[in-house]
């Protein structure tokens, strides 16, 4: 990919589209007024509290990242969305109970002037969930072209310049490739045959991009994973990313298990278990949408420790991940692990984790992060898979044949240094030989 010659300045509205409109995209919105309002501060931003080095270390210039490159103003942003449930954005964020009441009072007005469009949703895909709000079509296709006009409708009501859409909604069932994913031409003739390879999110990625709208998966769906939906990206030149958002035990791993490779440390077994009682828990009560939820937390470990190139350390190992629906804990999920390693002359150790996080509001400012540098992204020319947004993911996009890279601080390395290719500033390395000369 080329280098940009120029970035196009972040002029006018920018809308973002997200189907589902639940804990994680109503926490989202509520997040960002408050903060707009002087209420509160967008903590676990990256775009918002986040520097970047540049230059040499005794230089000094280290500027916040919203600084250094011409991200969209938060006051700039709007919001709308789809949801099976046609509670207003703040019926559905006091129904999550992610956010306190007092919070919520503060953007009451706002939130409640957020009402969802209706939702193209097959509960063949989500078995657990249903709702009245829902479109009808005689096919997918039918389905795929009214996303498009309530994109077309939302551009024009709400005079925004420019739009990104990211998926919060559930987990589906899991999907394989198929050959109706290879061309646009069949996934479209898929579509108006109602193929069962089709699947709900896929029609909105599809709408989306044939509207020139980046799109980010922020959840395990195959959805943009596919030939068709990514050859479409290129051809309308959009950006997309994803996917899985990485928030609570899969981030852990992700910072855990770099630093046991880094030490050579072997790993015997790494057992994970979950308890939550969101709809994201209630949803993963199905073994369709577990199976998907779960192929993209087993592949994490695979990727770190590369068990074929230390097959004395990583081996042998074994990975175990859990999910249980427990209503009691509502969106405060518990992530707990154990963890059997081994050092020096093999001796035993190990190490427990347990991690009582907050679903939504750890994926809250991911869900920021990633619309605004999409936007970024389409202003500087960049289309197709935005590979240097993998530290937003647990199961990262990457060009065909290319296997992902899952650690955390490569991935923010790779991140930071996209932005100052982006900028033309010198990549930084790490290496610091210069220093001694």
């Amino acid at each position: 990919m080329e280098k940009p010659e120029k970035i196009a300045p972040p002029k006018g509205k920018l809308g973002i589209l997200t189907p589902g409109m639940g804990a994680v995209s109503t926490t989202f919105m509520a997040g960002v007024e408050l903060v707009r309002r002087g209420k509160s501060q967008p903590v676990g931003s990256v775009t918002q509290l986040g520097t970047i080095r540049l230059g040499k270390r005794t230089d000094g210039r280290s500027p916040l990242v919203k600084k250094f490159v011409p991200l969209a103003e938060l006051k700039d942003l709007t919001f709308g969305g789809w949801d099976i449930f046609s509670d207003n954005a703040y019926q559905s964020a006091a129904n999550a109970g992610v956010l306190n009441l007092q919070d919520l009072a503060k953007v009451k007005t706002f939130l409640s002037g957020i009402k969802p469009m209706k939702a193209a949703f097959d509960r063949d895909y989500v078995k657990l969930l249903d709702g009245p709000n829902i479109k009808k079509g005689k096919n997918k296709y039918e389905l795929a072209l009214k996303i498009k006009e309530d994109i077309a409708n939302y551009r024009k009501s709400s005079r925004v310049s420019r739009l990104v859409m990211c998926w919060c909604g559930s987990t589906e069932v899991f999907v394989k490739p198929e050959e109706v994913h290879s061309t646009p031409e069949k996934f479209v003739e898929a579509m108006k045959s109602n193929h069962p390879a089709i699947a709900p999110s896929m029609l909105y990625a599809w709408a989306a991009i044939t509207s020139g709208v980046p799109f980010a998966n922020g959840a395990p769906n195959l959805t943009v994973d596919i030939p068709a939906i990514q050859e479409l990206a290129q051809e309308h030149s959009v950006p997309i990313c994803g996917k899985d958002f990485k928030t609570g035990q899969t981030l852990m791993k992700t910072i855990l298990a770099p630093g046991f490779k880094a030490r050579m440390l072997g790993l015997d077994g790494w057992f994970s278990t979950n308890i939550l009682g969101n709809r994201d828990g209630e949803v993963l009560e199905d073994p369709g949408s577990f199976k998907t939820k779960e192929e993209s937390k087993l592949s994490v470990l695979e990727y770190i420790l590369q068990p074929k190139l230390y097959p004395m350390l990583y081996g042998k190992m074994h990975h175990k991940v859990r999910i249980n629906y427990y209503p009691p804990r509502g969106d405060n999920k518990e992530g707990w692990d154990n963890i059997d390693i081994f050092g020096w002359l093999g001796y035993p150790m190990q190490i427990k984790v347990d991690f009582l996080c907050r679903d939504s509001i750890l994926a809250a400012p991911l869900v920021l992060d990633l619309v605004l540098f999409l936007d970024l992204a389409q202003r500087a020319g960049m289309k197709g898979i935005q590979e240097w947004l993998s530290f937003y993911f647990k199961s990262p996009m990457t060009a065909p044949g290319l296997y992902p890279e899952h650690d955390l601080f490569i991935q923010s390395m790779k991140l930071k240094n996209t932005l100052r290719w982006m900028m033309g500033e010198d990549l930084i390395t790490h290496l610091g030989q210069e220093y001694y000369d």
